[in-house]
């Protein structure tokens, strides 16, 4: 079973982070955005990752795509594709690059929903959650194609089941 962790909008807190990471044994590690740290900063190690609108660091590409074991991903942070309104732009962009599953953040807001054929995923927020949820993360996990499975953590590493995919 290939597990992945997204996480998004931590806005520069860093042991929140590591905890986060410590915590489950994952294949991938996901960040959609808004670290506001360096680069390379060793929280971000191994972890596939994109500008948001707060990281200046020119070094995040502003979209990343590629594959995991059958399962195609495209991850970015969303505010060039107005999450804040609607998916409506980003699910375009999603047909157009023809991937399986979409990771953004921007909103902080948690939730997963299938559009058409692509599975759109938001963490949440690990700094400031601006839903009825509290801050939050995502784990992905799946065997194949038909068997995808999203789970929803507290940063406290609490899972919110009335949110699982």
């Amino acid at each position: 079973m290939t597990r992945v962790l997204i996480v998004s909008d931590n806005h520069g807190l860093i042991d929140e982070v590591a905890a986060i990471k410590a915590r489950h044994e994952i294949d991938y590690m996901i960040h959609c955005g808004d670290s506001e740290l360096a680069f390379d900063h060793p929280v971000l190690e191994k972890m596939i990752k994109v500008a948001g609108n707060c990281d200046h660091n020119t070094q995040f590409p502003l979209e990343e795509q590629f594959e995991i074991d059958q399962l195609s991903f495209y991850v970015v942070h969303g505010h060039t594709y107005d999450v804040k309104k609607d998916l409506f732009t980003l699910s375009y962009r999603a047909q157009e690059v023809n991937v399986d599953v979409v990771c953004y953040g921007h909103n902080h807001i948690v939730g997963a929903e299938k559009i058409g054929q692509q599975l759109f995923i938001n963490p949440g927020s690990v700094y400031v959650s601006k839903s009825a949820s509290p801050e939050s993360y995502a784990v992905m996990e799946w065997e194949d194609k038909d068997s995808i499975k999203v789970s929803f953590y507290t940063v406290d590493g609490k899972e919110l089941e009335r949110l699982e995919f």
